[in-house]
């Protein structure tokens, strides 16, 4: 035998062996650096749309990552209460909560706007003052200075304006209503008299049913279906001044958030950005059908507000806005944004999405 080859033969059976060596540490290592992150939510396990996106979101996060970003998602109560979520993730007890915005008005009312307020921005407004108007700054300020990093995820679009046993037909007829509606546009139904009641989505069925609220929104045809409230209301007035286009979002311990590379921050943000997208299209694809259901199956009455009802609406909001204006010079600032946002996007939505649907709809009858 060709001492030369045995020799060669040798070497490389060495340095396999060494590789072989070197190669198990080196999958151990990159074991023990995979992340694991706990996500807490303001959603029921399971509830379609708004909790089933937020587990996408966490189930996109862990593929993307390829799973070394490992999320652990606790639906509302599982780890903390729902409302709980906010301090949970500041705190640093858990990274990452998944729900909407305007739950936290009462830390500051700058939070309202980034879900969204009375007489505010369509999902497109809203996606076009986040990106591009100045939106994410202003709530990265206002967010950071509670120990979070927040990005949109997820959006319920134009909401319904809820569930009612009588029929409203002015504004007098919310007086002493007691009405399940969060946000700024509570407040504005607090200046027509009314007693707003925040309730996470699993507690508003049993207080409706007990009676112990009169009314509540929620969001749009299939969710409302789902959670039954025809049952106990029969009235559905449509549309929401509180909510036309309600994003959701991921809201990160903003510690946790600047240790990450830049290469895991750009997988959470994609992560984000899809379930944006997908949480609307799927509440546009099934709000159709289900309300028909709504009407045909279960002898739902829908109304339309009277602009009475809604010149009222826009009267009282004025008056929330001014309220909110004089709370810091953040909250100025930020409704100051909302506001040009609105005027300048709106005025385009005007002679584009809405003047091309209003055309179609009356030549194909729809």
């Amino acid at each position: 035998m060709d001492r030369r080859k045995v020799l060669k033969g040798a070497v490389a059976g060495a340095a396999t062996a060494a590789a072989a060596t070197i190669a198990a540490p080196a999958v151990a290592a990159s074991h023990s650096k995979k992340m694991k992150i706990n996500m807490v939510s303001t959603w029921p396990r399971d509830f379609p749309g708004l909790g089933t996106g937020a587990q996408r979101f966490a189930e996109r996060l862990t593929k993307i990552s390829g799973g070394s970003m490992e999320v652990k998602y606790y639906a509302a109560g599982e780890r903390v209460k729902a409302f709980d979520s906010f301090d949970e993730v500041a705190s640093g007890n858990s990274q990452i909560y998944h729900g909407a915005e305007y739950y936290w008005k009462g830390k500051h009312p700058g939070f309202a706007y980034f879900t969204s307020v009375p007489f505010g921005l369509t999902y497109t407004e809203m996606n076009a003052w986040i990106r591009f108007g100045g939106g994410q700054e202003l709530w990265d300020k206002l967010a950071g200075n509670y120990g979070l990093k927040s990005l949109m995820c997820g959006n319920t679009g134009v909401q319904m304006g809820g569930w009612f046993r009588k029929e409203m037909n002015s504004a007098e007829d919310f007086k002493g209503l007691k009405m399940r509606m969060p946000g700024l546009g509570g407040d504005v139904l607090s200046k027509l008299g009314a007693s707003p009641v925040t309730l996470p989505g699993g507690q508003i069925y049993e207080n409706l049913v007990s009676g112990a609220i009169d009314a509540t929104e929620w969001v749009g045809p299939w969710n409302d279906k789902i959670m039954k409230f025809y049952e106990a209301a029969k009235y559905y007035y449509y549309p929401g001044m509180h909510e036309p286009g309600a994003m959701l979002c991921v809201g990160m311990n903003k510690k946790w958030w600047d240790s990450l590379t830049e290469a895991q921050q750009g997988m959470v943000e994609a992560a984000a950005s899809e379930e944006n997208d997908v949480m609307m299209a799927e509440y546009n694809a099934k709000n159709g059908e289900a309300l028909a259901s709504l009407i045909k199956e279960h002898g739902v009455k829908l109304r339309a507000f009277s602009d009475d009802i809604y010149d009222s609406f826009g009267e009282a909001s004025d008056k929330v806005f001014e309220d909110v204006k004089k709370h810091s010079p953040l909250a100025k600032e930020i409704h100051e944004s909302f506001e040009a946002a609105r005027t300048n996007v709106g005025a385009w939505a005007k002679i584009s999405d809405q003047a091309y649907v209003q055309q179609r709809n009356r030549v194909l009858g729809l």
